[in-house]
């Protein structure tokens, strides 16, 4: 096996990348990364009734929207069809597998009597041991010879040691009676070929182990190392499904979380690094290790992960997180920001990025650096300027107008004008939010100001004063 780590991460295209899909992702994409190693991505796209192109782009444009990069091509299992088809000859011509002649009614048959006699219905093939001039003129499958005493010993580094009774084991089909390959040999194969080191994956695989090291042993291949990582549940403790609500990826973009948030939450959904929470991809590169994976299921809060996603746009680089938001907009498909609205955007990042915790919540705080005169305000801000409909505004703009753009001017012209006025600043603040935002809830007065400039200011307030 080779020194290099290789992992890989090989989704079936049958739908969007689920959650649970994304975090085997991304499991298999930290032990890569923090090692040195390799990620592979493989689509599993041998089932071609069900496999389609746009299920395929959706896995990628999530992968890609997670930030998951991965090494090479991208490959697709249907397209090694020969190669394992090969495989599965060679263990043949060596013995290690046979021709199966049986029908599907022999083998319901097989199946019926064992029910009535009390016996396993594990099939076992009458053409196991049978005389090759025997061999009738008729299709047939190709069978691996399971082990048919002893025990095969999953040595897994999550679930630990997990044995199972050989006699529980079937001649597994390799090749179908058209001769195209079965899932198991592919994923084998595959693995094989492309140098896999560690195998990652759900633990519903977990006893595919067992039937795929039957083709390792049969080949002489050295078997990966085994990771069978818990299913997620959803808060109520049942499997994550549909009635959870959103769960694909890209529908986590649309919904306004980012990518860096939601990278943090799945790598602490079922694993830990002592009581670390909020952590960063550098860190989370460094510390991420198999042995910190829990064997029970992780249950999935979208409240965590809101408080997560809040700290990472908090810490996160103003240009960075404008370009996210940029691409959340056309994920939720919501108008595009003209080049002056991003440009206005990024310079008040500054005063955006406390307590948002997704990007929605974001914008509706940038709302007064995107929207253009005249500003309509809102209802609750609508009744802020009714209650100084005498004309403190029209009053305040001289005093506004004459000072110097800083953060300390604008306090102490504002302040001294309360005072002379004989109110409290926020008697003040909430008819200057309204002026200057439409709304209630805004950034700080001063904040907005400087962000606007005094050009814009003041004629927001004579707007308002009007």
């Amino acid at each position: 096996m080779s020194d290099q780590v290789v992992t890989r991460f090989a989704p079936s295209p049958t739908g969007f990348l689920h959650i649970g899909g994304a975090r085997t992702a991304l499991f298999n994409w930290l032990y890569a990364r923090g090692r040195g190693g390799k990620f592979l991505l493989r689509i599993e796209d041998t089932d071609r009734e069900r496999s389609t192109p746009e299920a395929t782009a959706a896995i990628l444009q999530g992968m890609e929207w997670l930030g998951l990069d991965h090494d090479g091509d991208v490959i697709s299992q249907f397209e090694g069809a020969a190669r394992h088809a090969e495989i599965a000859h060679q263990l043949l011509a060596e013995g290690k597998a046979y021709k199966c002649f049986s029908t599907q009614d022999e083998i319901a048959a097989f199946r019926e009597q064992a029910r009535a006699e009390g016996k396993s219905t594990l099939f076992r093939s009458p053409w196991r041991d049978a005389d090759p001039a025997s061999y009738p003129e008729a299709p047939y499958v190709i069978r691996i010879k399971a082990p048919q005493d002893g025990a095969t010993v999953i040595r897994d580094q999550v679930q630990g040691d997990v044995t199972i009774r050989n006699d529980q084991l079937d001649d597994m089909i390799l090749l179908r009676s058209d001769g195209t390959p079965v899932y198991m040999l592919a994923v084998v194969v595959d693995d094989h070929d492309m140098g896999v080191t560690h195998v990652i994956r759900g633990d519903d695989h977990l006893n595919n182990a067992a039937r795929q090291m039957m083709i390792y042993e049969a080949m002489g291949w050295d078997v990966p190392v085994w990771a069978h990582i818990p299913l997620i549940h959803g808060p109520d403790g049942k499997k994550l499904s549909k009635r959870h609500g959103a769960l694909g990826a890209q529908e986590y973009q649309a919904m306004g979380y980012p990518a860096a948030g939601m990278r943090n939450y799945l790598a602490r959904l079922g694993w830990s690094h002592g009581d670390d929470e909020f952590f960063t991809d550098d860190q989370a590169k460094e510390w991420f290790d198999l042995d910190g994976i829990g064997k029970s299921p992780a249950r999935f809060d979208l409240k965590k992960l809101e408080n997560l996603c809040g700290q990472h746009i908090a810490i996160a680089d103003d240009a960075a997180l404008r370009q996210e938001i940029e691409a959340y907009l056309a994920a939720a498909e919501r108008p595009a920001l003209t080049p002056t609205q991003s440009s206005d955007l990024e310079r008040a990042m500054y005063c955006l990025k406390d307590r948002a915790r997704t990007f929605p919540e974001l914008l509706e705080k940038a709302h007064f650096s995107l929207v253009s005169r005249p500003i309509e305000a809102d209802e609750k801000a609508a009744k802020a300027l009714q209650s100084v409909s005498d004309g403190i505004l029209k009053e305040l703009t001289p005093h506004v107008q004459n000072a110097s753009w800083s953060r300390n001017e604008l306090e102490e012209a504002l302040n001294a004008f309360a005072d002379a006025k004989g109110i409290k600043f926020s008697k003040l603040a909430g008819p200057l939010r309204a002026a200057l935002a439409g709304r209630a809830v805004t950034p700080s007065v001063f904040d907005m100001m400087l962000v606007l400039g005094r050009d814009e200011t003041l004629a927001r307030l004579s707007d308002a004063a009007n």
